[in-house]
């Protein structure tokens, strides 16, 4: 709702979502919206053009509906599909109820896991602000799983995958790297475990001499301390929760959730679904505003980079 009121200049909006659910909303909030066609002129505040997805049950503002996974799938899949079609030019995409789609009878571990299928190609997650950028070497996992989950292949993927979106997403030409250990103290020298000296430094050393830049393996409890964190263009950490609680607390409202590795910039928030905030007008929108300009402006640097 809050994106509708707002005139844009940096980018044309479409929304694929359920009608009743978005003029619902706008009369919790007491908002004007006009819900208009794909090809119309948005001339107002409150004009939206929608592709509509229609949910199975009306939703309740506060109340998960499992009935409404499949239209919430399909939202997703449909305008993945249409961007690599090349019918535009990025996506943005809010926050999903994971355990309502799983409920609802559909096999979803997230978004980014989702999309990267639909598009048939290894993806990394990447959060970022305006102060750090932290990319993930593995995303949603028990951490018991996290260290069988870090391979030499997977690794250089991630990384390879990170150096080129830097360069053509963000337009840093010659990008530098931190790569975190997985263990504390990076390891200790082996007495901590070996996984840095097995498969993290040989990793490295090879993608070094194919001409990157690549800072590691570094202990995660230092290397995000502000002297070095400026020197690097990003953070690839080993796992969720070691990189994400540093971005967050530097600057959750102005945060986003990138998928690296797309044929085509995907941006979200960097929050979930909060449905105790759901209809009540005091929900903060301010990580959807900025995954909005963040969409816009790698979709236009991407052009640049053609």
């Amino acid at each position: 709702m809050r994106l509708a009121q707002r005139p844009r200049t940096d980018c044309l909006l479409l929304a694929f979502a359920d009608p009743d659910t978005l003029h619902a909303a706008a009369s919790a909030l007491a908002l004007p919206l006009r819900l208009l066609d794909e090809g119309a002129p948005a001339e107002r505040p409150g004009d939206l053009r929608l592709h509509p997805v229609p949910n199975e049950v009306a939703s309740r503002f506060g109340h998960t509906e499992p009935r409404n996974a499949r239209a919430v799938i399909q939202a997703l899949q449909q305008a993945s599909d249409a961007c690599l079609r090349g019918e535009f030019d990025g996506l943005v995409t809010g926050p999903v109820h994971k355990a309502a789609i799983n409920a609802g009878g559909i096999a979803y571990t997230g978004t980014t896991e989702l999309l990267a299928v639909r598009a048939g190609c290894e993806v990394v997650m990447m959060l970022a602000n305006d102060i750090v950028r932290v990319a993930l070497a593995t995303t949603h996992l028990p951490l018991r799983a996290v260290a069988d989950a870090i391979t030499g292949e997977g690794l250089a993927g991630s990384i390879r995958i990170t150096h080129r979106a830097l360069r053509e997403d963000f337009g840093i030409a010659d990008p530098l790297i931190a790569v975190l250990g997985l263990n504390p103290h990076a390891g200790e020298a082996g007495h901590l475990g070996r996984e840095e000296i097995e498969v993290i430094e040989p990793v490295l050393e090879r993608l070094r001499a194919d001409g990157m830049r690549l800072v590691g393996p570094l202990p995660a409890d230092t290397a995000f301390l502000p002297a070095k964190l400026a020197r690097f263009d990003a953070v690839l950490a080993m796992y969720h929760d070691q990189g994400l609680p540093v971005l967050k607390y530097s600057g959750f409202e102005r945060a986003v959730n990138l998928t690296l590795g797309l044929p085509y910039p995907r941006v979200a928030v960097d929050h979930g679904t909060a449905l105790e905030l759901a209809g009540k007008g005091i929900a903060d929108p301010s990580s959807l505003l900025a995954a909005v300009e963040t969409c816009a402006r790698l979709a236009a640097q991407r052009k640049l980079a053609r």
